[in-house]
């Protein structure tokens, strides 16, 4: 086989890998109604661990990379926001890196069928190379799904807000105000606010300690502090209707300040395409031009 058919393989076969990393990365938009149906859906059920297969596969490496001290602290707090456990992640995560560690291996052993030699270098720095990659990338894709679902509980959380203060005005008390206003929303995070709650109410606790923990386990700053805003009112007798009213409108207009930030963001990358479609079209034109006076030298 000659070297520009060995080339052209070996490129092609990076481009179609680059292009599945930079899919799995960054999937397409869903469209509204999947948007909303996932929006409205019940909670996830966190997996036991040896269900897919590869956390079958990958069984045996979740004790080492334990070991290991994985996953560590904040990417334990992201799987419990996408409901993933831990034991199926480290397997996932030991069998991409595995698969990439294999996969050169493979295509060198395709190539030398063909009669092709691209020496041993190839698999082994591709190799190595594709194995880290296969190993973050579990990592990555988990924080993101797991900043998409708390940008998520922010928005229902807000919504919460409002209906707790304005439940409050209309002379409610505050527990009795939190019960209501979490039994009007539907969607994973009333769910969470909900069993949250539940518990305080079968363990005989207050409201807010439950509230606190999970603003915690979710890694949810405006949990956090709207149960110390509801503490203030159970151990100090403070006024709160004030106090939440001041917080949902505050992170209504820092939700708004990211939307306006997140679209900018896509406007400034809409420049980039249209800058390369612009030289590619100067190029086009200057290049019978450029032609010309080179074969006239």
């Amino acid at each position: 086989m000659s070297p520009v058919i060995t080339c052209a393989l070996l490129g092609c076969g990076t481009g179609i890998g680059l292009w599945m990393v930079a899919v799995h990365l960054f999937p397409p938009k869903p469209a509204l109604g999947v948007v909303l149906a996932r929006a409205t859906a019940p909670p996830p059920v966190p997996d036991p661990g040896d269900t897919g297969w590869a956390a079958r596969l990958g069984r045996p490496a979740v004790a080492p990379l334990r070991a290991l001290g994985l996953p560590g602290a904040r990417l334990t707090r992201d799987l419990a926001v996408i409901g993933r456990s831990s034991s199926a992640h480290l397997a996932e995560k030991a069998v991409f890196a595995v698969a990439g560690l294999l996969l050169p291996a493979l295509l060198t052993m395709l190539l030398a069928l063909c009669g092709a030699d691209p020496g041993a270098g190839f698999p082994l720095l591709c190799g190595l190379l594709l194995a880290v990659v296969g190993f973050v990338l579990p990592d990555l894709r988990a924080r993101a799904l797991a900043s998409r679902l708390r940008e998520d509980f922010r928005h229902a959380l807000s919504a919460y807000l409002d209906l707790v203060w304005i439940t409050v005005a209309g002379g409610a008390g505050v527990d009795s105000a939190l019960g209501g206003a979490v039994a009007v929303g539907r969607g994973w995070a009333f769910e969470r606010i909900r069993r949250a709650l539940d518990t305080s109410r079968l363990t005989r606790t207050a409201p807010w300690t439950p509230l606190r923990e999970l603003g915690e386990e979710l890694d949810v700053v405006e949990l956090v502090e709207l149960a110390a805003s509801v503490s203030l009112v159970g151990t100090e007798g403070a006024k709160v209707r004030s106090s939440l009213a001041a917080k949902a409108s505050a992170m209504r207009n820092r939700q708004v300040i990211e939307a306006e930030r997140q679209a900018q963001a896509a406007t400034e990358r809409m420049s980039l395409p249209v800058v390369l479609l612009l030289l590619g079209f100067l190029a086009f034109i200057a290049h019978p031009a450029v032609t010309q006076v080179l074969n006239g030298l």
